[in-house]
């Protein structure tokens, strides 16, 4: 075994959950080269993981958008990349068209993917010359792990070996002080998706008790009004200038803790091993979740608004030498 191609094009929450495949591909073969190939816009995050030789990416999600024809140059340019290299195997772990296409295209006599029953796209099924076994019951990300080592015959060991490391920052990301910092990433793609900006409030004026400063980061105008808002209620409290990628995550590598819903970011602070708590109101916890014991956790049923108290709980687990609150604060937000 010599050379294999990862193909998971996006997004970052799941291109996060999906680099352990790397660490566990490594173990089983010393001395193999792993490629991956990325969407342009996640190429960034795959190049932080210390066990990819080489990122392959284009701006397919631009392209999509702008149908420029730079970009398609580039796309273009991107498949002679691709083929540089003959790849023993061609494991594509996300099961869409574009996923599909990028393994059909690569040199390999191999090229694995999921039974049709489990693709995102059933026509990706095309570019495959072998499939996984049906998808465990797990959740989503100890899934792709367990789909790699069946295709490449070996055994899943061990807690997921995530190997990040981000760039170092020119600019300290948040300024000297001795308060730790709380990042709240409150902000989410689908409106179904977001806890209450009073439950935000509530949390902040919380963790502004227990000496904690919070910051919100944000991505869009209406996202920054949001935490305008949030802030505006949360004593010390700081919404962030706008930030790139890299900007976000070396400021969470400076963080404390980082308390947010089910989006990339909140992924990739677990993946930091930073103190993370997630909160689930519309989707799946037991699917999606993070959870690594007394350092992160996911709270909700994925059906309904997890109460304040919930996330108090969740930050006393992950977080332990945060002093506790005061009883008669701690009967309000149970109340809440």
């Amino acid at each position: 075994m010599k050379r294999i191609l990862i193909v998971k094009v996006t997004s970052l929450g799941d291109i996060v959950q999906a680099l352990p495949v790397v660490a566990d591909i490594k173990r089983a073969f010393p001395g193999v080269q792993v490629d991956w190939a990325a969407d342009e816009a996640f190429a960034e995050l795959v190049h932080w993981s210390q066990g990819v030789d080489r990122v392959l990416c284009a701006p397919l999600r631009r392209f999509k958008k702008t149908r420029r024809w730079s970009d398609l140059k580039a796309i273009w340019a991107s498949i002679a990349e691709l083929r540089a290299y003959r790849y023993d195997y061609i494991i594509d772990i996300h099961g869409v068209y574009k996923s599909a296409i990028i393994a059909f295209l690569a040199r390999s006599r191999r090229r694995i993917g999921y039974q049709s029953q489990d693709l995102g796209e059933r026509g990706a099924a095309f570019a495959y010359t072998g499939r996984f076994g049906p998808r465990p019951q797990c959740d989503a990300w100890h899934g792709m792990r367990i789909s790699a080592s069946e295709a490449l015959g070996y055994q899943v060991d061990g807690a997921p070996v995530y190997n990040l490391r981000v760039p170092e920052p020119v600019v300290r990301p948040l300024p000297d002080e001795a308060a730790p910092v709380a990042a709240f990433f409150h902000a989410t793609s689908k409106d179904d998706k977001k806890w209450p900006l009073g439950h935000w409030s509530a949390l902040g004026r919380e963790l502004a008790e227990r000496g904690f400063r919070v910051v919100l980061p944000w991505g869009s105008d209406g996202e920054r009004e949001a935490a305008g808002q949030i802030a505006a209620e949360v004593p010390g409290a700081t919404v962030l200038p706008r930030m790139s990628v890299t900007e976000v995550a070396q400021m969470i590598d400076a963080c404390e803790l980082v308390v947010g819903t089910d989006t990339g970011f909140v992924h990739l602070a677990h993946a930091l091993h930073k103190p993370t708590v997630m909160i689930f109101v519309a989707t799946s916890p037991a699917h999606c979740g993070v959870h690594a014991p007394y350092r992160s956790i996911s709270i909700g049923d994925g059906q309904s608004v997890p109460p304040l108290s919930a996330a108090l709980e969740a930050i006393d687990h992950v977080y332990a030498n945060a002093p506790a609150l005061p009883l008669q604060q701690r009967s309000a937000a149970a109340a809440a």
